[in-house]
Formats: structure tokens, C-alpha cells, sequence
């Protein structure tokens, strides 16, 4: 059987976390592959009782695992719960947020799917997340165009399935302090001929707590970012044609 792990990175969620681990690890009971399978939450330095609340849960729930480490924002902490699964034997990994924003129930058609591609990624169609929220994924597929040379319908969504042998061949082109993985691994993807499917997804309101990134640090990340994207662009292997074992 395959082993599924589910990644998700945490700060000062303990508004929504509970509440996160009810929805979601009932999916990775489902594809346990003999108790092998985890929920992995990762609480990156929160201040409030988030790992106290997720460490509480997987006192009841072995195919949970409560990690914590020193806040270092949210890309870095994806990285390391990437890097965590890649570690510990998974064969898929997928990763979603802490604030509720996705639906459980809309995971199935992604695994269904998984033996076809190296990724299968949401698309946010409905958004409900504000429109400003919408206006920075746009303004960043036009970035991404003009950075990379590439078209990537919606790059930073946090509902991604991805099979952990082609991750583990690109994730060293991402240095590991980076704000946005999430945001270079369809692009690496793309410009290598990797098979992505793109599956429209429910994006609802964040369902407690508050919002740590505003728009003012989305801005300042972004400009930042596109320096990176720049350098980074040249690290990228030229397109071939990678093929899936």
C-alpha cells in the first residue's frame, strides 16, 4: 500500500487547529498502509496553545505527529515537513494550511488521480478569501511568467498532492529559508515536463483566529521574492522531458 503523509504547517492556530486535525485525520486513517500513514502538523514557534492542543490530540490518535520548531515562517516550515515525510518513507505527500480553508471531503478525486501524476494541485475557483487575496495570486502568475517563462494557473495553493520520488529529485533547487516552495514547485515542475493535474478546489473564509500575513508583509515578501525568482531561475535545470518511474 502507499504511504500517505499529510503535512501541514501551523502558527497561533489554536482557534482552528483542533478542529483541523478532526477534519483531516480521518483521510490519512483511511490510507493508513498499515498504520504507516501520518498527519503531520508542524507548529512553527506559535505563541498561543497550538502544539499544546495538537500534542493533546495525538495523545488519542497514533497516526498523528505534533513536531515544533523555532518560528521561521511558513515556507520554511512546508520545507521541513516535506523533508520530514521525505525522510520517514513516504510515497505521497500532500499538504494543505491550519486555518480550515479546505475541504477534506475533496481529497478523494486527488488520490484517485495520484498514479497519473507527479502533482495534483487545487485550483481556487469561488474564492472566498477577499479580493485582495485574489489580486496577489494573479499579479503572481503574471510574476511567474515573467520570471520563469511559464503559465501556472494557481501556484501558492495549499492543496497539493505530490508524489514524494519527484519531489525528492527538485526540492535541493529550493534553498531552504525560502518564503515561497509552494510557490517554485509547480514552476520547477513545469519547466521540466513533470505530469501536473490541476483540479478546481473549494477556498473558504479562514474559519477562526486571525490572519498573521496582511497585505504590507504579502508586498514586501513579494518584492523580495522576485529577486530571488531571478537567481534562482538560473539554478533551474534547461526543460527536458522528465519521465516517472
Amino acid at each position: 500500500m502507499d504511504i500517505l503523509y499529510i503535512v501541514i504547517p501551523a502558527y497561533n492556530e489554536e482557534a482552528n487547529i483542533r478542529q483541523v486535525i478532526e477534519d483531516w485525520y480521518p483521510v490519512v486513517e483511511e490510507h493508513s498502509a498499515s498504520q504507516q500513514s501520518r498527519l503531520v502538523i508542524i507548529d512553527d514557534g506559535s505563541k498561543d496553545n497550538t502544539y499544546k492542543i495538537i500534542t493533546e490530540c495525538a495523545a488519542s490518535r497514533p497516526l498523528l505527529k505534533a513536531v515544533t520548531k523555532k518560528n521561521s515562517g511558513h515556507g520554511p516550515t512546508v520545507l521541513d515537513g516535506y523533508r520530514y515525510a521525505l525522510k520517514h518513507g513516504a510515497d505521497y505527500i500532500f499538504q494543505t494550511d491550519s486555518d480550515g480553508q479546505t475541504r477534506p471531503e475533496e481529497f478523494a478525486e486527488f488520490w484517485s488521480q495520484k498514479d497519473m501524476y507527479d502533482m495534483v494541485i487545487g485550483n481556487r475557483k469561488g474564492r472566498q478569501d477577499g479580493a485582495s487575496r485574489v489580486f496577489v495570486t494573479k499579479t503572481l502568475k503574471l510574476v511567474l511568467r515573467l520570471c520563469f517563462g511559464v503559465t501556472v494557473p494557481d501556484a501558492n495553493t495549499p492543496f497539493r498532492l505530490m508524489n514524494a520520488e519527484t519531489l525528492k529529485k527538485y526540492i535541493d533547487l529550493i534553498p531552504r529559508d525560502f518564503n515561497l516552495p509552494n510557490v517554485l514547485i509547480p514552476v520547477i515542475y513545469t519547466k521540466q515536463n513533470c505530469k501536473i493535474k490541476y483540479i478546481p478546489i473549494t477556498f473558504r473564509p479562514r474559519q477562526g483566529g486571525t490572519n498573521s500575513i496582511n497585505m504590507k508583509k504579502i508586498t514586501k515578501i513579494g518584492i523580495h521574492a522576485v529577486k530571488d525568482f531571478r537567481t534562482i531561475n538560473k539554478t533551474i535545470p534547461a526543460s527536458g522531458l522528465h519521465k516517472k518511474k
